[in-house]
């Protein structure tokens, strides 16, 4: 007698994947069940919640298997897939690349707001990675040009590829450099942009097992997690335009510190805002006096 097989509905085979995604110990085992059997299946998840009596066939199972394996053992779901969205955009990540988090769309929503009526700008993006912060702001700002830095060329390649994709390539140039060291320093920039490592050397071992997946160097910001902010701020002049803008990402508890750090290198107009989690997230900076020194003082803190 033939023994039965097994169907594995879309149903099933969600309640299945995530039990065992609780006993691996992902965050959310439901959420990401559904996002990678979408990918699998390329329907969305409202179809997958029309049609949950629908089969699975064997090559989507075994699919869907190999990504459930590679995200049991702590693998992030962008990685798997291979891309990311942020904002309205989609961009492709590589494990060359930093995943874009939902916390620097409000970094590049408020560079939008501060400089889209500032005409043509020369943007400098300090650690690009895939190139989330400058493709968006060329694709928000159609009269700007960007400059994309990192010191991993596979990253500025992928921050090249995802401008292709974004319809920008034509207005970013990019360089392979730790930092400034292979940027020419003129003409000068209007806008400085980083989201650097900023993570306390002493914090990594802590981190989730996910974030150990990404680049280290990605994340690593020295013995207090300042590092990064020191160097570029040691040497802004020699990049940035006097009248221009300082945009960073911080860590949550950084407010303070990258603040004074930015008034010890001139730029003495400072606002930090805050995240969703109301957890200080952004540094905007200029020069009092500056085009965007009032702006600055006038941004919102939440």
């Amino acid at each position: 007698m033939q023994e039965q097989r097994t169907v594995w509905t879309i149903l099933k085979i969600l309640q299945w994947t995530q039990q065992y995604f609780s006993s691996k110990g992902v965050e959310n085992p439901r959420l990401d069940a559904e996002v990678l059997l979408c990918a699998v299946l390329d329907k969305s998840r409202i179809q997958l919640y029309t049609n949950f009596d629908e089969p699975l066939e064997e090559q989507e199972l075994k699919q869907y298997r190999s990504y459930v394996a590679r995200r049991a053992a702590r693998e992030p779901v962008a990685y798997i897939l291979g891309h990311k969205g942020f904002l309205q955009y989609d961009f492709k990540v590589t494990q060359d690349t930093l995943i874009p988090r939902p916390e620097t769309e409000l970094l590049v929503e408020q560079l939008v707001s501060l400089t889209k009526d500032r005409g043509p700008l020369r943007i400098l993006d300090l650690g690009c990675g895939s190139g989330a912060i400058v493709d968006s702001l060329l694709a928000e700002l159609p009269e700007a040009h960007g400059t994309g830095v990192d010191i991993s060329p596979g990253a500025v390649e992928v921050t090249r590829e995802n401008a292709r994709s974004l319809g920008v390539e034509d207005r970013l140039d990019t360089v392979v450099s730790n930092l400034y060291e292979k940027v020419p320093k003129e003409p000068k920039f209007q806008v400085l942009v980083s989201n650097p490592p900023y993570i306390p050397e002493g914090d990594l071992a802590g981190l989730q097992a996910e974030v150990h997946r990404e680049p280290r160097r990605a994340l690593d910001g020295g013995r207090d997690g300042l590092d990064f902010y020191r160097r570029i701020l040691k040497d802004i002049w020699e990049y940035l335009d006097p009248q221009g803008l300082a945009a960073f990402e911080i860590g949550q508890d950084q407010g303070e510190d990258v603040a004074r750090l930015c008034r010890e290198a001139g730029l003495d107009c400072v606002k930090v805002r805050k995240d969703y989690g109301d957890k200080d997230r952004m540094v905007f900076a200029a020069k009092g006096g500056s085009v965007y020194g009032n702006a600055v003082l006038e941004i919102k803190e939440r």
